[in-house]
């Protein structure tokens, strides 16, 4: 299915839309451009400490440097605003490995 049909699906609520979630990966987007996109997703809608833990151990795993990480994290402030982007923080920085440099725990 090529992108505009995917559009065309997705304004009308096609109810296939799930069957091609489940069958195909993202269509144009390298796996390294798709995990940022889902870290800045999660930092969006201030998701688990867990879900942000496996999106930032994926990016690692995709090539994304920690800088980049924090990058993405510092350039979704004009979108999210700073309170979201200083909740988020420290559990990018737990996902990272910084909590003990920066001394932050679990929960913070």
């Amino acid at each position: 299915m090529d992108a505009p049909e995917l559009l065309r699906r997705y304004c009308i609520n096609d109810p296939r839309l799930a069957e091609h979630h489940d069958l195909s990966p993202t269509m144009q987007l390298d796996w390294r451009t798709t995990t940022l996109m889902r870290i800045a997703a999660l930092i969006a809608v201030s998701a688990p400490e867990a879900s942000m833990r496996t999106a930032v151990d994926d990016a690692i795993v995709a090539g994304v440097s920690s800088d980049e990480i924090i990058a993405v994290l510092d350039d979704l402030v004009r979108i999210v605003g700073l309170p979201r982007a200083v909740a988020e923080a420290p559990r990018i920085a737990l996902a990272l490995g910084y909590a003990d440099d920066l001394g932050i725990g679990e929960g913070d």
